[in-house]
């Protein structure tokens, strides 16, 4: 895939999702660092250093391989809520192997409120119709039932279950229709 020399802007009811910015580092570092965020994301809160690195990351991806991760915005109020969209981790799982990967990361504030479901059907929608993937995929840990009925809710089912850095974690494919 040929990389974008632009990060598209997403807007919904509720979110806007822009592109990364060096400002949003504290943002992150918060996010990252709050063990409620990563319990189902490897469990280890994550330092400075890899929270710079993981939005260094964030901006390569568009660069390289044509999709990445957007900062999931507040429309109205401009308050950084996250990070969500696409990505190719190279993760040594098969399945995900070259199929864009959708994920996503809510401050814990901001649970609850279908924001994780707006942002994967727009993340979808921008799939389909920008970069034109047949499918995408996803992984998520069994207990986390929350992003379990949000992937559900964007079209995902469940098409196996794989070991990934210790743990099982479901995987889960949406086909563009």
């Amino acid at each position: 895939m040929v990389g974008m020399t632009s990060i598209p802007v997403i807007e919904t009811d509720r979110l806007r999702l822009r592109p990364h910015h060096a400002s949003d580092f504290a943002d992150m570092q918060a996010l990252w660092g709050d063990p409620h965020t990563v319990r189902f994301i490897g469990g280890h809160v994550q330092d400075a250093q890899t929270v710079w690195f993981r939005l260094l990351r964030y901006a390569g991806m568009w660069a390289l391989i044509g999709y990445g991760f957007w900062a999931i915005e507040d429309k109205a109020t401009g308050a950084y809520l996250g990070d969500g969209g696409l990505l190719n981790a190279h993760r040594g799982i098969a399945l995900l192997e070259g199929v864009p990967e959708i994920g996503w990361a809510l401050r814990p504030d901001a649970g609850g409120k279908g924001l994780a479901t707006e942002l994967a059907l727009a993340v979808t929608q921008w799939a389909d119709t920008v970069l034109e993937a047949p499918l995408t995929r996803c992984i998520i840990e069994p207990g986390n039932g929350a992003s379990i009925r949000v992937a559900e809710k964007a079209g995902y089912a469940e098409i196996d279950r794989v070991e990934s850095g210790g743990a099982t974690v479901i995987v889960l494919e949406r086909s563009a229709p």
